[in-house]
């Protein structure tokens, strides 16, 4: 019944914004952070915490370390885009969906279709040498012969475009994510439990008609929400659609 609510709300809109994070991918075998088999309880084998190895006072200060845990840990170049991504990107399609606003790391909204993306958190995609700024993609930092990968123009250090612990988020994105936000109908906010900040202040500009919260576990914005789901992001997504 939930879904089909859901579904009905859909078809009356033509400005919705979807706010996902780690649990928007997980339904492809990418880990989150914070649940029970989440990396920050499974990144075993390292002299340090998870916590720890992806801050910026880290990477400048045990790079080679940082290097190896980002490339086993945080990088899943074979991971496809799920039931949930294709299903935004048809509502993308079907000039319903104005934005997806997303704290992953991963480009499988992108992979999946969407086109207007806000990548809160950055990208293991896009990656840029500290020195001169030369832009690599990602099989250049798999592919490289050292565990650091280095500029081939000038030497330096290559960083993913990453938000790391005690980095700011860019602005640009920020204001972007909120005008969308501010201007929308329907904001369905999925796989997240909004405890992670500031992006998890950002539900705080809706204003709009409905607030939908779809997460298998409860999150502190439930009661404020108009149509709260716990089950699959990617199963209620994409059955919701294809109601349509």
């Amino acid at each position: 019944m939930s879904v089909e609510k859901l579904s009905k709300v859909l078809e009356s809109s033509d400005n919705i914004v979807f706010f996902g994070g780690a649990g928007m991918s997980t339904e492809s075998g990418i880990a989150d952070f914070r649940s029970q088999n989440g990396l920050y309880k499974t990144s075993t084998g390292y002299e340090y915490p998870a916590e720890t190895m992806l801050s910026h006072s880290f990477f400048v200060s045990h790079t080679n370390d940082f290097y190896r845990f980002y490339k086993e840990k945080m990088i899943f170049k074979d991971a496809k885009p799920n039931a949930g991504h294709i299903a935004l990107a048809r509502l993308e399609s079907m000039s319903k969906l104005k934005a997806v606003i997303t704290q992953n790391i991963d480009g499988l909204h992108q992979l999946g279709g969407s086109k207007n993306v806000f990548e809160l958190h950055g990208s293991v995609h896009r990656n840029y040498c500290i020195g001169c700024h030369a832009f690599y993609d990602l099989d250049a930092i798999i592919n490289s012969d050292d565990i650091v990968p280095l500029c081939s123009h000038c030497g330096g250090i290559i960083k993913p475009d990453v938000v790391l612990y005690e980095e700011p988020l860019d602005d640009n994105i920020v204001n972007g994510a909120v005008n969308a936000i501010k201007n929308a109908d329907v904001l369905i906010v999925g796989g997240t439990s909004l405890v992670v900040y500031p992006a998890a202040g950002l539900i705080n500009y809706f204003g709009g008609e409905n607030l939908i919260l779809i997460n298998k576990s409860t999150t502190q914005y439930d009661s404020k929400a108009d149509l709260v789901i716990h089950d699959s992001i990617g199963k209620v997504l994409s059955t919701a659609v294809n109601m349509l």
